[in-house]
């Protein structure tokens, strides 16, 4: 159950696909991202930053069955901003992906920066 304290999680709507997880990596990412919303640093072998995607850009780590999970976020002061979630096939994360997540962090901070002068 969320606290007062604790930042939401920001799922870019449409952008963002819930990935066909197991049950148990479905736990270990809920475990984990609960973890972040609750202020917790993370680091390996469970996160890992992501400095080419931007400031407080991280990747968590999710082992499945078969498959290795990545869920790329960034921490704002505000919120816990999922920008993707892909299946990591190659030791390299994809420039794709990476361009990607800088679009949406950028988009993002944007959205907020607009609202913060309403």
């Amino acid at each position: 159950m969320a606290n007062l304290g604790d930042k939401p999680l920001v799922w870019l709507k449409g952008e963002v696909k819930t990935p066909p997880f197991s049950k148990q990596a479905r736990l270990e990412a809920g475990l984990l991202l609960r973890r972040l919303q609750q202020g917790q640093g993370l680091s390996l072998p469970h996160s890992r930053p992501m400095p080419a995607i931007g400031r407080q850009s991280h990747e968590l780590r999710i082992s499945d069955r078969d498959q290795t999970w990545r869920i790329v976020y960034h921490v704002a002061p505000d919120a816990i901003v999922i920008l993707d979630v892909f299946s990591k096939k190659t030791q390299a994360t994809p420039v794709q992906i990476v361009e990607v997540c800088q679009k949406r962090l950028a988009a993002y901070l944007r959205a907020i920066s607009d609202k913060e002068y309403i």
